[in-house]
């Protein structure tokens, strides 16, 4: 399951490559900028969240097997 990033997101890691390229130290955000990067992180933990969630209950189950060895 491979999933794109957003044009959001794409758009901050643009900025933080040429702010790391260029020295800058700091980047501003318009509001509108804000919120949708804001959106989208939590829609990425959202998904991760119930990833793990789903692998844990894979995981959940156990299997035991008992052959009664050399008794």
């Amino acid at each position: 399951m491979k999933q794109q990033l957003s044009p959001q997101l794409k758009k901050f890691n643009e900025r933080v490559q040429v702010m790391n390229q260029t020295g800058g130290r700091e980047i501003v955000l318009s509001a509108s900028d804000a919120r949708n990067l804001h959106n989208d992180i939590f829609s990425l933990l959202a998904q991760i969240a119930e990833l793990i969630e789903a692998k844990q209950e894979q995981e959940s189950t156990i299997g035991v097997d008992f052959d009664g060895g050399g008794f």
